[in-house]
């Protein structure tokens, strides 16, 4: 055995990376390999005025341990034209991953949600929110055709690393679905909003009583409600899906993963004790509804209500992407940093036609954040504030004021030095030093 300095080692080390493994040509190598497949939910059927409620588990998904890069959807008839929100509205749709067991004795494909027992094991995004409330990977409403999600590279989603899987278990996927079938409704806007006079309905679905200032929101349009319609309106029914496409790559060293961070400015957050300390609690409640401005206000042209929230971030990163989910009434949603910088402003866009993806009255997209990478950070245990507006002209009941944002907490020269490289050096230098 002979003896090599490690400087040279070192020196060597450097030299062999620049000339095998150029950043650039793994990026070229990212673009030019990238999968897409479009899948089908399950057929769900519609009639005017229905509402579906649609949990669909182990749907179709990409295999393997990879890395996402963008993730749309649409609704589509039998003959795979898109649907517009006049003749059916997506309330929301949202995609949720979960590891099963192998072993499951209960698994569900009839559209009903899994029992709380069962034999799955949500994996939620890194957001504030607790429970099983807004865990999704993905998820929109009637913006999904025109809010674009590409992540850049070298960036990416990391999923079914086999190494984060629970032994005796594997990834799956679900997606639930909520629509409302708004052929021949009365009040349109009304429907969408879910108020429960349209509905008929005092108890939610788990048949316990509404509190009587609820005026609208999820718990009057849930599985099997009824729209009002206008007298004597009739229609066939109708089956459609849910056509979600992903576009993916296979994971190597080259991506920078990115987590997914769910905002909502319902959250309120409480401290409390328990054996091991202080810890947070996180109250989302999803939705929230906003209150008509006053004459004076209308006069003044002045409304515009206000709903904020403020939540610390236990872990920072580069933000890659940003993008905010608002009903009909939005006027635009901006997350800030501790000290009033803005880390990203999403602004509806409405249709103004009668074409899918332009129908007019319709949020049919929000405009996205794509901050040069390591231009906008987020320190550990920084305190965001979210604020969402809309115009409230009119009341309006179970709007929601989202924002998702995806966070890289190393840009692209640190994660290659702390993970590809080092595994180099210790390559490179194992070879020389055996010789």
């Amino acid at each position: 055995m002979w003896y090599v300095p490690r400087d040279l080692v070192f020196s060597l080390a450097i030299l062999l990376l620049l000339l095998v493994t150029p950043c650039s040509s793994s990026f070229l190598k990212t673009k030019n390999n990238i999968k897409s497949t479009a899948y089908l939910s399950p057929k769900f059927e519609l009639e005017p005025g229905l509402v579906i409620d649609k949990y669909y588990y182990d749907i179709d998904f990409p295999k393997g341990h990879i890395a996402i890069k963008s993730f749309s959807v649409d609704i589509v008839d039998e003959a795979d034209n898109p649907v517009p929100l006049h003749e059916t509205y997506l309330h929301h749709w949202d995609v949720n991953r979960y590891y099963q067991s192998k072993h499951a004795t209960q698994t569900r494909h009839d559209g009903q949600m899994m029992p709380e027992n069962s034999d799955n094991i949500m994996v939620r995004n890194s957001g504030t929110c607790q429970g099983n409330k807004n865990g999704q990977y993905f998820g929109l409403g009637t913006e999904t055709r025109g809010t674009i999600m590409d992540i850049p590279n070298p960036f990416g989603i990391e999923i079914g690393n086999p190494e984060e899987v629970p032994e005796g278990f594997e990834e799956i996927w679900m997606v639930n679905i909520r629509a409302i079938d708004m052929r021949g409704v009365e009040d349109k806007l009304g429907c969408t909003e879910c108020r429960c006079d349209l509905y008929n309905v005092t108890v939610n679905e788990d048949r316990s009583a509404i509190r009587p200032n609820y005026k609208g929101g999820l718990l009057c349009c849930f599985e099997g409600t009824h729209c009002k319609l206008k007298e004597g309106f009739e229609g066939p029914k109708r089956s459609l899906y849910l056509k979600y496409t992903v576009n993916w790559v296979d994971w190597d060293d080259f991506i920078v993963p990115v987590k997914i961070y769910l905002i909502d400015v319902t959250d309120t957050l409480q401290l409390f004790d328990d054996s091991k300390g202080l810890d947070l609690d996180h109250d989302c409640r999803v939705e929230y509804q906003v209150e008509s401005c006053s004459t004076d206000q209308k006069e003044g042209n002045s409304c515009v209500h206000v709903k904020r929230t403020s939540l610390p971030m236990q872990n920072g990163g580069y933000v890659i992407y940003g993008v905010a989910h608002q009903h009909s009434g939005g006027i635009g949603s901006t997350l800030y940093g501790h000290d009033g910088r803005v880390i990203c402003s999403s602004i509806p866009i409405y249709g103004n036609g009668n074409e899918a993806g332009n129908e007019a009255g319709y949020v049919v997209g929000m405009s996205t954040c794509y901050p040069q990478p390591g231009s906008v950070k987020i320190n550990d245990g920084e305190t965001l504030t979210l604020e969402s507006n809309y115009n409230n002209t009119k009341e309006h009941t179970g709007v929601m004021g989202h924002f998702y944002i995806l966070v890289a907490e190393q840009l692209p020269y640190q994660h290659f030095r702390h993970s590809t490289r080092s595994s180099f050096f210790m390559d490179v230098t194992n070879l020389l030093v055996d010789n």
